[in-house]
């Protein structure tokens, strides 16, 4: 949310800014799509689908793409390894 204000993105990845400059080495941490949107050059990977939903249905869960959600459908169980 922080690094999406700094650069000018709204909620749903559209380029809003009011400076050149925050457009630069925008690809560092976005990818640009079509329409001028930028999406998060990111993979969230988590062992249960909870937190990846509150990413979803939070106020930037539309910025990213589906399949770079990668989840489990249970959790660890508290169950660690050790050694």
């Amino acid at each position: 949310q922080t690094i999406s204000g700094e650069h000018g993105l709204d909620g749903s990845g559209v380029y809003n800014g009011t400076s050149d400059l925050q457009l630069e080495r925008m690809n560092v941490y976005f990818n640009e799509a079509s329409g001028n949107k930028y999406v998060p050059r990111a993979v969230l990977v988590d062992l249960e689908p909870g937190t990846m939903d509150a990413v979803r249905s939070g106020p930037f869960g539309n910025l990213f793409r589906p399949d770079n959600f990668v989840f489990g459908q249970s959790g660890a169980g508290n169950n660690w390894a050790k050694g």
